[in-house]
């Protein structure tokens, strides 16, 4: 289902976005240079002052798209909707998404599946081979490197703060604001990337300055580092677009987050490489049935994007030829 936008310009949707995406770095930096707080006295302090402006950026910007939008009503039920914030097919947008990423990580979950087999066989020799020693030593590691990410404010940033507002911002609030100023729905989804990537430009100072200030080493460090937001956030608005949940970008996000970049091979593990183009060729058939809107909603009427078609079933109740 395609077509024409819903009342903004092209130009003030770009416009609205861009100013979003800059707003959402330039408040990380607002406790010290606007407000002239003093310097964090710790690294965990550091990191809540960013979470906290994080937050501001992503209410500000739900509160801004919804002005911006071309909705008279401030119902929670359209508003939430348009965000993509929904209750319903909510197990469909996890288990779905979190298993289609899986299968481009397929390599990466074999390497750890051998490491973790290799560690398991080293706690039951040190366990004297009791079963039952070998399974409490596992689970106690287990439990304790929960309890260490729990307490770890970097994976509050990287599994909870970044993943939540990255999505409120750049899925929730631009995509509906780009398909009311008339974009195609797959043009969004490969333009989108752009204002992500924007988000993460900031890094380059910090690599530049951990690079000894080598301009090189810094630019192929957070050009690669664009690139991946690039692919990654593609991937995030087909799946907002597709399904018209939230929750199915969020937590793509999250398991992309705690695995890093994919593993393509391993220098002693030939079923490593075989297990990635396995993994990547039922990545690519799987991409589509798998994210067919019909799965994650009741009312369709033939149309290939959830997002669009219930953002003009908004618009048009709201305002009736």
């Amino acid at each position: 289902m395609e077509a024409d936008g819903g009342g903004i310009s092209k130009s003030a949707a770009v416009a609205a976005c861009t100013a979003m995406a800059l707003f959402y770095v330039a408040i990380l930096y607002s406790p010290t240079l606007i407000l002239r707080l003093p310097p964090p006295t710790s690294f965990k302090s550091f990191m809540i002052r960013r979470f906290v402006c994080a937050a501001v950026s992503s209410v500000l910007s739900l509160v801004v798209s919804a002005l911006i939008l071309p909705i008279r009503s401030w119902e929670a039920s359209y508003l939430s909707g348009v965000y993509g914030i929904r209750l319903d097919h909510m197990w469909q947008a996890v288990v779905y998404p979190v298993t289609l990423t899986s299968l481009m990580y397929a390599g990466s979950l074999v390497l750890k599946s051998i490491a973790l087999l290799a560690s398991w066989k080293e706690q039951c020799n040190d366990g004297e081979g009791q079963p039952s020693n070998c399974t409490e030593n596992v689970l106690q590691r287990f439990i304790g490197k929960v309890f260490s990410i729990a307490s770890n404010v970097s994976a509050w940033r990287n599994y909870f703060v970044a993943p939540i507002t990255e999505e409120l911002v750049f899925r929730a609030c631009m995509i509906p604001l780009l398909l009311c100023g008339g974009f195609k729905t797959y043009s969004i989804i490969f333009f989108c990337p752009i204002f992500f990537s924007l988000a993460h430009l900031n890094h380059f100072f910090e690599v530049f300055t951990q690079q000894n200030r080598s301009l090189l080493k810094a630019s192929m460090v957070v050009g690669l580092q664009l690139a991946y937001t690039v692919i990654f956030g593609s991937y995030a608005s087909f799946l907002f677009v597709r399904t018209g949940h939230l929750i199915a970008p969020l937590v793509a996000h999250v398991f992309c987050n705690f695995m890093g970049l994919p593993v393509l091979y391993s220098p002693r593990n030939g079923i490593v490489s075989f297990a990635f183009v396995a993994g990547m060729v039922g990545f690519l058939w799987l991409l589509f049935p798998a994210t067919y809107p019909g799965l994650y909603n009741d009312s369709l009427e033939n149309c290939r994007c959830w997002q669009r078609y219930y953002l003009l079933k908004v618009l048009c109740s709201l305002f009736p030829a």
